[in-house]
């Protein structure tokens, strides 16, 4: 009864409205520290490079500037957590 409510007012004001429906949601956390790039991987930067750097090794600082991409593993469980990319 529900659905049927549901498609007859969606076909009142739009044909795609049933089509959307549901919308699925990204997950915040995956959001703020992930990107999709254009392979279908996701890159993020690594924690620690911001402060407290005179204890760490220049190599050691080197390696967290830079970029991390994601595994076959990560990406896979990366496209659940991001449907639409970013």
């Amino acid at each position: 009864m529900f659905l049927r409510r549901l498609v007859s007012t969606a076909h009142s004001f739009s044909t795609t409205a049933v089509a959307n429906f549901p919308k699925l949601k990204s997950h915040n956390g995956a959001k703020k520290r992930w990107r999709a790039i254009a392979n279908g991987r996701f890159k993020r930067a690594h924690a620690g490079h911001a402060h407290l750097n005179v204890t760490k090794r220049p190599g050691r600082k080197n390696h967290l500037g830079e970029t991390a991409y994601s595994s076959s593993t990560q990406t896979s469980v990366l496209k659940k957590l991001l449907p639409y990319g970013n």
